[in-house]
């Protein structure tokens, strides 16, 4: 009954990574401007916090230039970190199904950077926004990171080489 079960449930772990290809889809699908204030707002949120905890008392204009002045590399971090986390969720559920080494490493990485260069075309027909072949970079960049943690986190704890003596006297 056990092996029925997780035969059926084991596709199921690659939800996560099908959930996390639509939220990068949709806010792709955002407009420039959508996109833009999305970004600010969270530049800003940023700043002020960083002025509120360190005392700072920066007036509204002065706040309002530096988020500005940050919200290239928000943006650019925020890719990065979708495709890490997309990387992550498409690395586990490969890794359940026997995929490791080299092999998890190319076969995620192109299904990363694919859907990368795909959701960048997307972005060509979404209004005040376009493609950029320096996203995808910076996306890969991210999904290669996911990737590793992902194969160092399973094979340090699924290769602990105290546990296999453990095992061992078990038996």
């Amino acid at each position: 009954m056990k092996k029925i079960v997780v035969t059926l449930l084991k596709p199921l772990s690659f939800l996560p990574a099908i959930v996390m290809m639509c939220l990068i889809y949709s806010f792709s699908a955002q407009t420039g401007e959508v996109s833009g204030d999305l970004s600010y707002k969270v530049s800003y949120q940023i700043v002020e916090t960083k002025n509120e905890l360190l005392n700072e008392n920066k007036s509204y204009d002065e706040l309002a230039y530096s988020a500005s002045s940050i919200e290239y590399y928000v943006r650019k971090a925020a890719h990065m970190t979708e495709y890490f986390l997309l990387a992550i969720a498409i690395s586990f559920p490969l890794y359940v199904y026997r995929v490791r080494g080299i092999w998890l490493m190319l076969l995620a990485g192109i299904v990363c950077v694919g859907f990368a260069g795909l959701d960048e075309y997307h972005q060509s027909f979404v209004a005040g926004r376009g493609p950029s072949v320096k996203d995808v970079g910076i996306d890969s960049i991210g999904a290669f990171v996911g990737i590793l943690l992902v194969q160092a986190f399973c094979w340090s704890t699924l290769h602990n080489p105290s546990d296999r003596r453990r095992r061992k006297r078990k038996r």
